[in-house]
């Protein structure tokens, strides 16, 4: 509905890298408009239905965002939260407001008083906050999404009073790195530089099977024995075994609570998993999800908190047996 203006000649879509540049040359520019003269005719447009700024920043893709937009958006996600619900243990704790009978303590008490039962003790379970793990793909085809998560990923370790027991964030492209520490720096910066510094194989190739090998053998026990959520973040794009991946990916559900596979791909409308590597890791995930905007990290704080989401899972492995 609004004017719209054609150029002479054929128009082509500016690159992302376009746009980095033309901001980077004209930062701190002031574009004034043109002159008008007094009698030119104003076109007054009503912008009562047309989308803000901010739902625009939040629906665009991380890959095609200026420089400008990433600033905007980093600061948009370093305010996200993921709620998880507390897990209930079998531990007791004394609670005399709730309803399990504590006959044992009871009976203590009794015996202190002549052996009148005089009052029932209760106790309730003891609640814990799962652990939230994280391995990232940064390989060439990966690179610009992992920056952006995380800096997601580093406010959720940073987080004051935060729902995670602990947060473990690892990288991977030819071997995985184990980047938790740098992460728990203060200063985002400083922290994601250390991580790169860490992490030698960024935007290199990628081995995921070999990576989920190390992590099952070095890492499994460590940081998902309290029933911690893994966030697999990758393409699936992979060089190594298929068989490989399949049976390493089958381990992963037997030592985590949730398994929730984010990949930016699914940005694709009617995308489907062809390649070895999705196929061999998405009939072992819960959920398979995007992550390629704001408004999909928006959408991962809601499966977090539903047992039943699977996202687009039952759609792909549908479209894997026709």
């Amino acid at each position: 509905m609004l004017p719209e203006l054609q150029a002479s000649g054929l128009e082509r879509e500016r690159q992302a890298a376009e746009w980095r540049a033309a901001d980077g040359l004209t930062a701190g520019a002031e574009l004034l408009p043109p002159q008008l003269e007094e009698t030119e005719d104003w076109i007054e447009v009503d912008a009562a239905l047309t989308f803000s700024a901010q739902e625009i920043l939040k629906s665009r893709d991380f890959e095609q965002m200026t420089t400008a937009e990433v600033a905007a958006a980093k600061r948009a996600v370093a305010v996200l939260r993921l709620p998880v619900r507390p897990i209930a243990s079998r531990r007791t704790i004394a609670d005399a407001r709730d309803r399990i009978a504590d006959w044992r303590r009871t009976m203590r008490s009794a015996m202190r008083q002549g052996g009148d039962v005089r009052e029932i003790a209760r106790r309730r379970r003891r609640t814990r906050w799962p652990a939230l793990v994280a391995l990232c793909d940064i390989s060439g085809s990966m690179a610009a999404y992992t920056r952006m998560l995380l800096h997601f990923l580093h406010a959720a370790a940073n987080a004051q009073g935060a729902d995670w027991h602990a947060v473990h964030v690892f990288t991977f492209g030819t071997r995985l790195t184990n980047i938790s520490r740098h992460l728990r720096r203060r200063g985002v910066g400083e922290a994601l530089a250390r991580a790169r510094a860490e992490a030698r194989d960024w935007e290199g190739g990628t081995r995921i099977g070999a990576c989920l090998e190390a992590f099952n053998k070095q890492w499994s026990r460590r940081v998902l024995g309290q029933g911690g959520v893994m966030l697999p973040i990758t393409d699936g794009l992979d060089r190594d075994d298929p068989t490989r991946l399949a049976r390493e990916a089958e381990r992963l559900p037997l030592s985590c609570r949730k398994l929730i596979w984010l990949n930016p791909l699914l940005r694709w409308e009617g995308f489907e998993a062809k390649a070895q590597g999705l196929k061999a890791l998405l009939p072992h995930v819960d959920s398979f999800r995007a992550a390629h905007d704001i408004h999909s990290l928006e959408a991962l704080a809601a499966a977090l908190s539903r047992a039943d989401d699977q996202g687009e899972k039952g759609r792909l492995i549908a479209g894997m047996t026709r």
